[in-house]
């Protein structure tokens, strides 16, 4: 059994998967863009106590499932999630699923894909893909990362699904329940929508490790973490903020130019200048974001690492943190015009 669904690579798991099957869906207009922006996927939040890889946890996006969820609800569709307690009862709804003709997206383990290369897979089990059909001895797998779609074998399906450790999927699946058609209206509502999520996660959440003040807060952590930590830890804590920056779902530098790329697009539902003003503050974020990866890189692989070095890492973060501020801030304060 193969469903008729379109393979179209993304730069992001989430947004690419939740843009497929929305598409599939009826909603023509949904873009990667659109759906990050939407799904208020911008975020960023430091927890040092909770570990991945002996790493702390850095995250530069919401919570996995919080963009699909997002979007799917403020464009008024209804969605269908489900976790298992088997990997047989998994299976057994997946097929059903397929028998009825829905591709369904399914939260993954990264460290068995054996798609993936090999210095890619560790272990981060909040990557997504879309299962939509199935052969004699393969599962077919819409991975939006990749530039063709790809094959599992049921028990590496099974295997990925029920990856352990933190964000452990529990055979996690999900689709939107009908096709929805989507006005031009309901769009420019759910953009507003997500632009009012987006702001209050990254101003307004009451903890210093979550949004611009997680950033400052981090940045201010990072010029302690040679003394504290010793060069080879606070390397190897530089080295997963990288990880987690630019190789897992393209992290800080990449989520600001896809959230610019938002913006952008907002503007031709909502034709205010700020938006694209806005739009490039983002765009300058991201930048620093990926001189901030190099400036790390560079004291985890042994070719810099003096305090000096770790200040100026810091101080990325500290201009990154109050630049977000202002772009948030611009953002609350855009007017509206009624539609």
């Amino acid at each position: 059994m193969k469903i008729d669904f379109k393979h179209i690579q993304a730069a992001h798991c989430k947004t690419g998967v939740t843009r497929n099957l929305l598409r599939y869906a009826g909603v023509d207009k949904m873009t990667e863009p659109l759906a990050f922006g939407i799904g208020a996927g911008l975020f960023f939040v430091y927890i040092p106590l909770l570990k991945i890889n002996n790493g702390p946890v850095i995250a530069f996006r919401t919570l996995p499932g919080h963009i699909f969820k997002r979007t799917c609800r403020s464009l008024g569709i209804p969605v269908i999630r489900k976790k298992f307690s088997s990997k047989e009862q998994a299976e057994s709804f997946l097929e059903e699923c397929l028998e009825k003709g829905q591709p369904v997206g399914c939260q993954v383990g990264v460290y068995y894909l054996s798609y993936f290369p090999k210095e890619y897979r560790f272990h981060f089990n909040a990557h997504n893909l879309v299962v939509y059909g199935k052969e004699p001895d393969n599962y077919l797998i819409s991975d939006p990362i990749m530039e063709n779609p790809t094959l599992l074998t049921p028990y590496e399906l099974a295997r990925v699904r029920f990856a352990r450790g933190a964000l452990a999927p529990r055979g996690q699946l999900y689709y939107p329940e009908k096709e929805a058609p989507i006005t031009d209206d309901r769009m420019k509502k759910a953009i507003r929508s997500g632009i009012d999520k987006n702001v209050r996660n990254m101003l307004h959440i009451p903890t210093y490790m979550v949004g611009v003040k997680g950033i400052k807060y981090t940045g201010n952590k990072i010029k302690k973490w040679r003394d504290k930590l010793g060069l080879k830890k606070a390397g190897l804590y530089l080295a997963q903020m990288v990880r987690m920056q630019e190789e897992i779902g393209t992290g800080g530098g990449g989520f600001r130019y896809i959230y610019g790329a938002f913006l952008q697009e907002a503007y031709s539902y909502h034709p205010n200048d700020q938006l694209l003003e806005i739009s490039n503050m983002f765009t300058r974020s991201g930048d620093s974001w990926r001189e901030a990866a190099v400036q790390a890189a560079g004291i985890y692989k042994g070719r810099i690492g003096e305090q000096q070095d770790f200040n100026i890492m810091g101080d990325y973060l500290l201009e990154i943190s109050e630049m977000e501020k202002q772009a948030f801030q611009a953002l609350s304060k855009i007017k509206w015009h009624s539609s």
